[in-house]
């Protein structure tokens, strides 16, 4: 049963395929739309349809970009001797905020997940070996989410990139700042005594 107009039913089933937005949520940002003035909801419309029509994936780490290939693969002032190997572009954009990483990156398009039905071929897993090979890299990072998936696609990359001499490393999993050891689980407490550094 409608309960509001069907114009407005029609966009919150749109929003409730986004990931995260719920049915309410879907519902509550359809009648915001509503309130917004034409000009703001044609500057969105507009914007939504920019971002699929401009954006596309970088011919060399597969990140998103306008440009190809993109700011980071562009930046000569980037370690290139180093690759920080992701699931996502989401990822990439989390690990820039920290400042810390000045090497490159290569994003997957996910992680392995044989429930999923997604296997080695469906991720850009060709095309970072294809990176690798005579490029000068010394070290690859695995930057996988701490998940089954993840395990299984550090695992993974790690046993099929050995042979290549590289340096392999994985980054270090533990306790967020602002945490108690008490209300760590075991399998967080396993890794951040595993990942110890000096000090």
């Amino acid at each position: 049963m409608i309960v509001t107009a069907e114009s407005v039913e029609q966009l919150a089933e749109q929003f409730a395929q986004l990931p995260g937005i719920g049915r309410k949520t879907a519902h509550r940002l359809a009648l915001y739309i509503v309130k917004m003035n034409r000009e703001e909801v044609v500057t969105l419309a507009r914007a939504l349809v920019n971002v699929k029509d401009k954006v596309r994936y970088c011919s060399v780490c597969s990140n998103i970009t306008e440009h190809d290939p993109c700011f980071i693969c562009s930046d000569t002032r980037r370690d290139r001797t180093a690759i920080c190997v992701v699931e996502e572009p989401t990822d990439v954009l989390a690990l820039e905020k920290t400042n810390e990483f000045k090497g490159l990156y290569h994003v997957l398009g996910g992680a392995l997940s044989p429930l999923d039905g997604i296997g080695p071929d469906d991720l850009r897993i060709k095309e970072l070996l294809q990176r690798l090979s005579g490029s000068g890299i010394e070290e690859i990072i695995l930057a996988m989410n701490p998940n089954v998936e993840g395990e299984a696609t550090t695992l993974y990359l790690s046993k099929l990139m050995k042979p290549l001499g590289l340096k392999i490393t994985r980054i270090a999993r533990g306790l967020p700042v602002g945490t108690s050891l008490e209300f760590a689980d075991e399998a967080t407490l396993s890794r951040a005594l595993e990942g110890r550094i000096a000090v």
